[in-house]
Protein backbone atom coordinates (compact mmCIF):
# COMPACT_ATOMS: atom_id res chain seq x y z
CA UNK A 1 0.00 0.00 0.00
CA UNK A 2 1.22 3.57 -1.10
CA UNK A 3 1.98 6.01 1.76
CA UNK A 4 -0.75 7.40 3.33
CA UNK A 5 -2.28 11.28 2.96
CA UNK A 6 -4.75 12.73 5.37
CA UNK A 7 -6.59 15.68 3.73
CA UNK A 8 -7.51 18.24 6.34
CA UNK A 9 -9.72 21.21 4.31
CA UNK A 10 -10.77 23.30 7.74
CA UNK A 11 -8.72 26.12 8.55
CA UNK A 12 -7.18 24.90 11.53
CA UNK A 13 -5.20 26.92 14.05
CA UNK A 14 -1.61 25.79 14.04
CA UNK A 15 -1.88 23.93 17.29
CA UNK A 16 -4.49 22.13 16.24
CA UNK A 17 -2.24 20.97 13.23
CA UNK A 18 0.44 20.25 16.00
CA UNK A 19 -2.05 18.41 17.83
CA UNK A 20 -3.20 16.21 14.50
CA UNK A 21 0.81 15.76 13.66
CA UNK A 22 1.64 14.29 17.15
CA UNK A 23 -1.47 11.50 16.63
CA UNK A 24 -0.87 9.86 13.41
CA UNK A 25 1.68 8.04 12.49
CA UNK A 26 4.79 9.88 11.30
CA UNK A 27 4.93 8.49 7.78
CA UNK A 28 1.32 10.25 7.03
CA UNK A 29 1.58 12.76 5.15
CA UNK A 30 -0.84 15.68 5.61
CA UNK A 31 -2.58 17.73 2.48
CA UNK A 32 -3.75 21.01 3.58
CA UNK A 33 -6.36 23.38 1.85
CA UNK A 34 -5.00 26.75 1.08
CA UNK A 35 -8.08 28.33 1.47
CA UNK A 36 -12.14 28.27 1.59
CA UNK A 37 -13.38 27.49 -2.45
CA UNK A 38 -14.54 23.50 -3.05
CA UNK A 39 -11.70 23.69 -5.53
CA UNK A 40 -8.99 24.23 -3.13
CA UNK A 41 -10.24 21.79 -0.35
CA UNK A 42 -10.78 19.45 -3.59
CA UNK A 43 -6.78 19.96 -4.18
CA UNK A 44 -6.31 18.89 -0.65
CA UNK A 45 -8.66 16.07 -1.27
CA UNK A 46 -7.22 14.89 -4.40
CA UNK A 47 -4.40 12.44 -3.14
CA UNK A 48 -5.90 11.44 -0.04
CA UNK A 49 -6.55 8.48 1.23
CA UNK A 50 -8.08 9.57 4.85
CA UNK A 51 -10.05 12.70 5.81
CA UNK A 52 -10.58 14.85 9.09
CA UNK A 53 -13.24 17.20 9.49
CA UNK A 54 -14.32 19.37 11.98
CA UNK A 55 -17.04 22.16 10.57
CA UNK A 56 -16.30 22.24 6.54
CA UNK A 57 -19.30 20.96 4.49
CA UNK A 58 -18.51 17.76 2.20
CA UNK A 59 -20.80 17.76 -0.63
CA UNK A 60 -21.31 14.95 -3.46
CA UNK A 61 -19.63 17.38 -5.59
CA UNK A 62 -16.89 18.07 -3.73
CA UNK A 63 -16.32 14.21 -2.42
CA UNK A 64 -16.36 13.30 -6.20
CA UNK A 65 -12.85 15.43 -6.48
CA UNK A 66 -11.36 12.89 -3.94
CA UNK A 67 -10.58 9.51 -5.75
CA UNK A 68 -8.24 7.88 -3.39
CA UNK A 69 -10.67 8.54 -0.04
CA UNK A 70 -11.55 5.46 1.76
CA UNK A 71 -12.55 6.90 5.01
CA UNK A 72 -14.06 10.74 6.62
CA UNK A 73 -13.74 11.14 10.20
CA UNK A 74 -15.83 13.85 11.52
CA UNK A 75 -13.68 15.19 14.53
CA UNK A 76 -17.22 15.70 16.77
CA UNK A 77 -20.65 14.22 16.49
CA UNK A 78 -22.82 15.54 13.81
CA UNK A 79 -22.31 14.47 10.59
CA UNK A 80 -25.37 16.24 8.66
CA UNK A 81 -22.94 18.39 6.58
CA UNK A 82 -21.36 15.47 5.42
CA UNK A 83 -23.11 13.28 2.43
CA UNK A 84 -23.31 9.98 3.45
CA UNK A 85 -25.47 8.94 0.80
CA UNK A 86 -22.40 9.48 -1.29
CA UNK A 87 -20.30 7.89 0.95
CA UNK A 88 -22.42 4.61 1.45
CA UNK A 89 -22.72 5.21 -2.68
CA UNK A 90 -18.72 5.48 -3.01
CA UNK A 91 -17.38 3.16 -0.38
CA UNK A 92 -16.15 5.55 2.01
CA UNK A 93 -16.43 4.75 5.54
CA UNK A 94 -17.97 7.78 7.77
CA UNK A 95 -17.63 7.55 11.55
CA UNK A 96 -18.10 10.30 14.22
CA UNK A 97 -16.68 10.76 17.68
CA UNK A 98 -19.79 9.94 20.31
CA UNK A 99 -19.28 12.24 23.08
CA UNK A 100 -15.71 13.16 21.88
CA UNK A 101 -16.85 16.71 22.74
CA UNK A 102 -19.48 16.01 25.63
CA UNK A 103 -17.16 18.01 28.24
CA UNK A 104 -16.23 21.04 26.45
CA UNK A 105 -19.87 21.70 25.25
CA UNK A 106 -21.57 20.92 28.43
CA UNK A 107 -19.26 23.70 29.66
CA UNK A 108 -20.04 26.30 27.17
CA UNK A 109 -23.79 25.62 27.80
CA UNK A 110 -23.40 26.37 31.12
CA UNK A 111 -21.86 29.36 30.48
CA UNK A 112 -24.25 30.88 28.07
CA UNK A 113 -27.14 29.84 30.82
CA UNK A 114 -25.18 32.16 32.78
CA UNK A 115 -24.28 35.05 30.67
CA UNK A 116 -27.92 35.01 29.51
CA UNK A 117 -29.50 35.15 33.55
CA UNK A 118 -26.83 37.71 34.12
CA UNK A 119 -26.93 39.82 30.75
CA UNK A 120 -22.99 39.24 30.74
CA UNK A 121 -22.20 41.16 27.09
CA UNK A 122 -24.50 43.89 27.72
CA UNK A 123 -23.13 44.60 31.31
CA UNK A 124 -19.45 44.09 29.73
CA UNK A 125 -20.60 47.08 27.15
CA UNK A 126 -21.88 49.14 29.44
CA UNK A 127 -19.33 49.16 31.98
CA UNK A 128 -16.70 49.78 29.38
CA UNK A 129 -19.06 52.67 28.79
CA UNK A 130 -18.59 54.22 31.99
CA UNK A 131 -22.21 53.06 33.28
CA UNK A 132 -22.03 52.07 36.95
CA UNK A 133 -26.32 51.39 38.03
CA UNK A 134 -25.88 48.31 40.14
CA UNK A 135 -29.73 49.06 41.04
CA UNK A 136 -30.29 48.50 37.28
CA UNK A 137 -29.04 45.17 37.27
CA UNK A 138 -30.64 44.06 40.53
CA UNK A 139 -33.89 44.68 39.04
CA UNK A 140 -33.39 43.05 35.95
CA UNK A 141 -30.92 40.31 35.95
CA UNK A 142 -31.24 36.39 37.48
CA UNK A 143 -29.99 33.87 38.58
CA UNK A 144 -30.35 29.49 38.24
CA UNK A 145 -30.61 28.69 41.46
CA UNK A 146 -34.72 27.39 42.47
CA UNK A 147 -35.13 27.34 38.85
CA UNK A 148 -36.14 24.26 36.31
CA UNK A 149 -34.07 23.47 33.47
CA UNK A 150 -35.16 21.54 30.82
CA UNK A 151 -32.70 19.27 28.75
CA UNK A 152 -34.01 18.26 25.13
CA UNK A 153 -31.88 15.38 24.28
CA UNK A 154 -30.26 13.51 26.95
CA UNK A 155 -27.28 11.65 25.49
CA UNK A 156 -23.86 12.14 26.30
CA UNK A 157 -23.87 15.80 26.29
CA UNK A 158 -27.38 16.28 28.30
CA UNK A 159 -26.59 14.38 30.74
CA UNK A 160 -23.03 16.11 31.61
CA UNK A 161 -24.81 19.41 31.45
CA UNK A 162 -27.24 17.25 34.15
CA UNK A 163 -23.91 16.86 36.12
CA UNK A 164 -22.65 20.06 35.88
CA UNK A 165 -25.57 21.74 37.15
CA UNK A 166 -25.94 18.90 40.24
CA UNK A 167 -24.68 21.69 41.91
CA UNK A 168 -26.63 24.51 41.05
CA UNK A 169 -30.16 23.44 43.41
CA UNK A 170 -32.59 23.55 40.39
CA UNK A 171 -35.27 21.34 39.19
CA UNK A 172 -34.05 18.89 36.21
CA UNK A 173 -36.41 18.04 33.54
CA UNK A 174 -35.07 15.96 30.48
CA UNK A 175 -36.97 15.10 26.67
CA UNK A 176 -35.64 12.56 24.87
CA UNK A 177 -37.03 10.12 22.00
CA UNK A 178 -35.34 7.24 23.92
CA UNK A 179 -36.24 6.95 27.74
CA UNK A 180 -32.98 7.29 30.12
CA UNK A 181 -33.22 4.18 32.61
CA UNK A 182 -34.99 4.77 36.19
CA UNK A 183 -31.79 3.93 37.15
CA UNK A 184 -29.97 7.14 35.43
CA UNK A 185 -33.07 9.72 35.72
CA UNK A 186 -32.25 8.59 39.74
CA UNK A 187 -28.57 8.85 39.94
CA UNK A 188 -28.62 12.45 37.79
CA UNK A 189 -31.79 13.81 39.47
CA UNK A 190 -33.85 14.33 36.27
CA UNK A 191 -37.45 13.81 35.77
CA UNK A 192 -38.62 13.37 32.21
CA UNK A 193 -41.29 14.85 30.43
CA UNK A 194 -42.63 14.74 27.10
CA UNK A 195 -41.17 17.82 24.92
CA UNK A 196 -44.39 20.34 25.15
CA UNK A 197 -44.63 19.86 29.07
CA UNK A 198 -41.28 20.31 29.20
CA UNK A 199 -41.08 23.90 27.29
CA UNK A 200 -44.12 24.90 29.65
CA UNK A 201 -42.17 24.16 32.99
CA UNK A 202 -38.88 24.91 32.25
CA UNK A 203 -37.24 28.41 32.86
CA UNK A 204 -33.99 27.59 31.13
CA UNK A 205 -34.74 25.25 28.12
CA UNK A 206 -30.93 23.90 26.54
CA UNK A 207 -30.62 21.75 23.36
CA UNK A 208 -28.63 18.61 22.48
CA UNK A 209 -29.83 16.74 20.00
CA UNK A 210 -28.76 16.55 16.54
CA UNK A 211 -30.10 18.03 13.47
CA UNK A 212 -32.22 15.48 11.23
CA UNK A 213 -35.21 15.25 9.61
CA UNK A 214 -37.25 14.24 13.05
CA UNK A 215 -35.33 17.30 14.29
CA UNK A 216 -35.71 20.62 12.08
CA UNK A 217 -37.21 23.48 12.81
CA UNK A 218 -37.95 21.41 15.99
CA UNK A 219 -38.81 24.77 17.97
CA UNK A 220 -41.02 26.30 15.44
CA UNK A 221 -43.32 29.64 16.33
CA UNK A 222 -45.89 27.31 18.14
CA UNK A 223 -43.32 25.54 20.04
CA UNK A 224 -41.31 29.18 21.27
CA UNK A 225 -44.53 30.41 22.05
CA UNK A 226 -45.27 27.14 24.38
CA UNK A 227 -42.22 27.89 26.60
CA UNK A 228 -42.63 30.49 29.63
CA UNK A 229 -42.81 33.85 29.84
CA UNK A 230 -39.39 35.28 30.89
CA UNK A 231 -37.74 31.98 29.81
CA UNK A 232 -33.97 31.64 28.39
CA UNK A 233 -32.92 29.02 25.42
CA UNK A 234 -29.91 27.62 24.66
CA UNK A 235 -28.53 26.17 21.50
CA UNK A 236 -25.19 24.77 21.78
CA UNK A 237 -26.32 21.94 19.54
CA UNK A 238 -27.06 22.79 15.92
CA UNK A 239 -28.07 25.07 13.42
CA UNK A 240 -31.49 24.08 11.74
CA UNK A 241 -33.18 22.91 15.44
CA UNK A 242 -34.72 26.37 15.92
CA UNK A 243 -37.20 28.68 14.04
CA UNK A 244 -34.40 31.95 14.35
CA UNK A 245 -37.17 34.86 13.18
CA UNK A 246 -39.69 33.53 15.20
CA UNK A 247 -36.81 32.78 17.84
CA UNK A 248 -36.17 36.87 17.33
CA UNK A 249 -39.61 37.79 17.19
CA UNK A 250 -40.19 36.17 20.61
CA UNK A 251 -37.22 38.17 22.21
CA UNK A 252 -38.04 41.32 20.71
CA UNK A 253 -41.51 40.98 22.53
CA UNK A 254 -40.56 40.17 25.49
CA UNK A 255 -41.93 36.46 25.66
CA UNK A 256 -38.65 35.59 26.47
CA UNK A 257 -36.61 37.24 28.34
CA UNK A 258 -33.09 35.89 26.83
CA UNK A 259 -31.73 33.40 24.24
CA UNK A 260 -27.84 32.17 24.29
CA UNK A 261 -27.17 30.81 20.53
CA UNK A 262 -24.03 28.66 19.29
CA UNK A 263 -25.06 27.16 16.23
CA UNK A 264 -26.81 29.08 13.30
CA UNK A 265 -29.15 27.01 10.32
CA UNK A 266 -26.60 29.56 8.22
CA UNK A 267 -23.08 29.90 9.52
CA UNK A 268 -21.33 32.77 9.34
CA UNK A 269 -25.06 34.20 10.45
CA UNK A 270 -24.71 37.75 8.41
CA UNK A 271 -28.14 39.44 8.51
CA UNK A 272 -29.77 37.01 11.13
CA UNK A 273 -31.64 39.06 13.02
CA UNK A 274 -30.68 37.65 16.70
CA UNK A 275 -26.94 39.38 15.66
CA UNK A 276 -29.17 42.53 16.00
CA UNK A 277 -30.99 41.70 20.08
CA UNK A 278 -29.22 42.78 23.55
CA UNK A 279 -31.17 40.13 24.66
CA UNK A 280 -29.21 37.79 22.43
CA UNK A 281 -25.86 35.98 23.26
CA UNK A 282 -24.08 34.99 20.12
CA UNK A 283 -20.83 32.52 19.71
CA UNK A 284 -19.10 31.21 16.72
CA UNK A 285 -20.20 27.43 16.58
CA UNK A 286 -17.18 27.01 19.21
CA UNK A 287 -18.81 25.00 21.75
CA UNK A 288 -16.27 22.39 21.69
CA UNK A 289 -13.47 23.85 20.66
CA UNK A 290 -10.91 23.53 23.59
CA UNK A 291 -7.09 22.77 22.92
CA UNK A 292 -7.25 20.87 26.23
CA UNK A 293 -9.70 18.10 24.22
CA UNK A 294 -7.96 18.01 21.07
CA UNK A 295 -5.59 15.90 22.41
CA UNK A 296 -8.23 12.92 22.73
CA UNK A 297 -10.51 14.14 19.73
CA UNK A 298 -7.29 13.41 17.55
CA UNK A 299 -5.88 10.43 19.07
CA UNK A 300 -9.33 8.66 18.78
CA UNK A 301 -9.57 10.03 15.19
CA UNK A 302 -6.44 8.41 14.23
CA UNK A 303 -7.08 5.14 16.05
CA UNK A 304 -10.24 5.01 14.14
CA UNK A 305 -8.28 5.48 10.58
CA UNK A 306 -6.09 2.75 11.60
CA UNK A 307 -8.90 0.43 12.01
CA UNK A 308 -10.60 1.37 8.75
CA UNK A 309 -7.00 1.05 6.85
CA UNK A 310 -6.16 -2.20 8.48
CA UNK A 311 -9.47 -3.90 7.66
CA UNK A 312 -10.79 -3.77 11.17
CA UNK A 313 -14.25 -2.50 12.34
CA UNK A 314 -14.89 0.72 14.35
CA UNK A 315 -16.64 1.30 17.43
CA UNK A 316 -20.60 0.99 16.62
CA UNK A 317 -21.23 4.35 18.64
CA UNK A 318 -19.08 6.02 16.21
CA UNK A 319 -20.06 4.06 12.66
CA UNK A 320 -22.05 6.32 10.56
CA UNK A 321 -21.22 4.47 7.35
CA UNK A 322 -19.60 1.37 7.60
CA UNK A 323 -15.80 1.40 5.43
CA UNK A 324 -16.01 -1.69 3.01
CA UNK A 325 -11.97 -2.30 2.51
CA UNK A 326 -12.22 -4.89 0.04
CA UNK A 327 -14.00 -1.99 -2.56
CA UNK A 328 -11.23 0.57 -1.78
CA UNK A 329 -10.66 2.81 -4.70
Amino acid sequence: MHPVTLGLIDPFHPSIVDEIRAAVPADWTLSMTTGPTEAERALALGEADVAFVMATPMPRSLLEQAPRLRFIQKLGAGTDRIDSAYCAEACIGLARLQAGNSIPVAEHALLLMLAACRQLPRLDRATRDGEWDKEKVRGENRHLNGNTIGIIGFGAIGRQVARLLSGFSVQLLYFDPVRASAKDEAYLSAGYRDLDALLEEADVVTLHLPLMSETANLLDETRLRRMKRGAILVNAARGGLVDEAALARALSDGHLFGAAIDAFAQEPPVGNPLLQLTNSIVTPHCAGATIDNFATVAARAAENSLRVLRGESLPAADEVVAPRMEAAR
